[in-house]
C-alpha cells in the first residue's frame, strides 16, 4: 500500500509520520523511543504498519534525534520527558478524535507505563524530585499500549547492577558524568547492549546514531521514587527479547503478569526487537493482537 513520509520539527519536538494512502485503520500509533535513540529508531516498523494501513508517529525527546536541547541533558528526568509524550498524545486526540496506540520501547516503555499511571489517572501526579514536567489527563488516556523490551514493572535496581558488570569503566564515567552516554561510547559497546548478529543495523550504523542521555532517568526509576499503577484498564501488550542482554526474561515475565498484559517472548531477538532479523515478525505479532482486540 502507497504512504507518504513527513518529517518535521515543530515546538522544538521532531515527528516523523507515515501515513498511508488509503487508512485501512482510524486510530494512530504513537512510538516512543528508548534511552540514546530517537524517532529514526522506528523506521522499519513503520514501514510495515503504513503498508497494513496504519498512520504512525514517531516522535524524538528533546535532545534526541533532530530534536534541539531544551535543558541540559544530565537534568533530564522521566517526569520532564512525560510532559513531551503527555503533550503528543493529547495532541493526537485533538487532531483524530481517538486515543492512540502508544509502543514503547525500553525507556519508551517505562514512559508508557508512566502515563498509565499519571495521565490515565489525574488525580496522581509524578512527585516534584522527577521533574518539572506535571502532565495532566482525564480518562483512559491510550487505546492500547504495546511495550517492547521496557523497563521493569518496578524498579530498574537489577539492570543498573547488570549495567556496572557489563562495563565497569562505562559505569564509573557515567557518574562522573551524571549521564549514560559513555555506555554506548564504541559500536562494539552499543552493539552489544541492544542488537545480535543478523540484525538490520551494523554496530557502526547504530553507535553513529545513538546520542547522549540522563543518569537520573535510571536513577529515579525505583522504590523510593516510583510504583507502577495499582491496576490499568487499558489492554497491554509485554514483548520481550530472549536474547536480551539488558533485562532478563525473568524479570519481564513478573512485570508483565503483575500488570495482567499479554506476554510474547521473541526467540533469539536482542533488545532492539524493532532492528532484529525478526522485526518483521514481532511487528506481525503487534498487528494481529490489536486486530484480535478490535482496535484500529
Amino acid at each position: 500500500m502507497p504512504y507518504t513520509i513527513a518529517h518535521t520539527v515543530q515546538d522544538g519536538i521532531q515527528r516523523i509520520v507515515y501515513t498511508p494512502e488509503v487508512k485501512r485503520f482510524e486510530t494512530p500509533i504513537l512510538m516512543q523511543h528508548g534511552m540514546w535513540h530517537g524517532a529514526w529508531c522506528w523506521q522499519s516498523w513503520q514501514e510495515l504498519f503504513a503498508e497494513w494501513g496504519w498512520e504512525s508517529i514517531a516522535i524524538s525527546l528533546p535532545g534526541h534525534g533532530q530534536s534541539p536541547v531544551q535543558r541540559p541533558i544530565r537534568w533530564c528526568t522521566l517526569g520532564y520527558y512525560l510532559k513531551f509524550l503527555a503533550a503528543e498524545i493529547e495532541r493526537l486526540q485533538q487532531r483524530t478524535f481517538q486515543r492512540p496506540i502508544l509502543i514503547g520501547h525500553s525507556m519508551g516503555g517505562a514512559l508508557t507505563q508512566w502515563v498509565l499511571k499519571y495521565i490515565s489517572d489525574p488525580s496522581l501526579r509524578p512527585c516534584s524530585g522527577q521533574g518539572s514536567g506535571q502532565a495532566t489527563g482525564s480518562g483512559q488516556a491510550l487505546s492500547a499500549a504495546v511495550l517492547v523490551a521496557p523497563w521493569t514493572s518496578h524498579n530498574m535496581l537489577g539492570p543498573v547492577f547488570r549495567f556496572s558488570r557489563l562495563d565497569p569503566i562505562g559505569f564509573l564515567l557515567c557518574i562522573l558524568t551524571l549521564t549514560t552516554t559513555p555506555n554506548v561510547r564504541t559500536p562494539q559497546r552499543a552493539a552489544k547492549m541492544f542488537i545480535t548478529e543478523g540484525a538490520i543495523i551494523t554496530p557502526e550504523e547504530l553507535h553513529a546514531r545513538l546520542g547522549p542521555e540522563s543518569l537520573w532517568v535510571l536513577l529515579q526509576y525505583n522504590p523510593l521514587l516510583w510504583s507502577p499503577a495499582k491496576r490499568t484498564h487499558t489492554p497491554m501488550l509485554w514483548l520481550a527479547g530472549g536474547s536480551d542482554v539488558l533485562l532478563t526474561e525473568p524479570e519481564e515475565r513478573r512485570s508483565a503478569a503483575y500488570y495482567g498484559a499479554e506476554y510474547v517472548v521473541v526467540d533469539g531477538a536482542g533488545h532492539n526487537l524493532m532492528m532484529e532479523r525478526s522485526y518483521r515478525q514481532t511487528a506481525e505479532t503487534i498487528r494481529d493482537w490489536l486486530i484480535k482486540k478490535g482496535i484500529g
